[in-house]
C-alpha cells in the first residue's frame, strides 16, 4: 500500500509528484462541479507543500500574510512541526494552527521597525 505513506515520510520528489497529482484531481473535480471534493484535494496539496518548507524559516512573534486569504495576517505564537500556531490579526483572537505553506513572509520594503 504505497499510497498510505505519510507526507512526513515522503522524499521531496514524492511530495512534488503528490502535489501535481492532487492539483490535477482538483482541477477535474472543479470542472465536474464537485466543490467539496475540490476543497479537500486543495487542502491536501497545501499540506503536502508544507513538508517541502523548512519550519525553521518561520519564527514565533513574527507576522505573515495568509496566502489563501489576501489582506489577512497571522501572528505566530509557536511552531509545532509544519504547523504555525497563532491567531489572525483582526480576527476573533482564537488560536489556530495553519500549515506553513499557507504563510508568506511580509515584504520588508515598507517595514519601518
Amino acid at each position: 500500500m504505497e499510497r498510505e505513506k505519510r507526507y512526513s515520510q515522503m522524499t521531496e520528489y514524492e511530495l512534488r509528484q503528490e502535489i501535481a497529482s492532487l492539483h490535477e484531481k482538483a482541477r477535474k473535480a472543479e470542472q465536474m462541479g464537485m466543490v467539496s471534493e475540490f476543497s479537500v484535494l486543495e487542502r491536501k496539496a497545501v499540506m503536502a507543500k508544507a513538508y517541502l518548507l523548512d519550519p525553521a524559516d518561520f519564527k514565533a512573534g513574527e507576522i505573515y500574510q495568509v496566502e489563501t486569504d489576501p489582506g489577512t495576517y497571522f501572528k505566530i505564537n509557536y511552531m509545532n512541526g509544519v504547523f504555525a500556531w497563532g491567531y489572525r490579526l483582526n480576527g476573533t483572537g482564537e488560536e489556530e494552527a495553519l500549515p506553513i505553506s499557507m504563510l508568506k513572509k511580509l515584504e520588508q520594503s515598507n517595514d519601518h521597525n
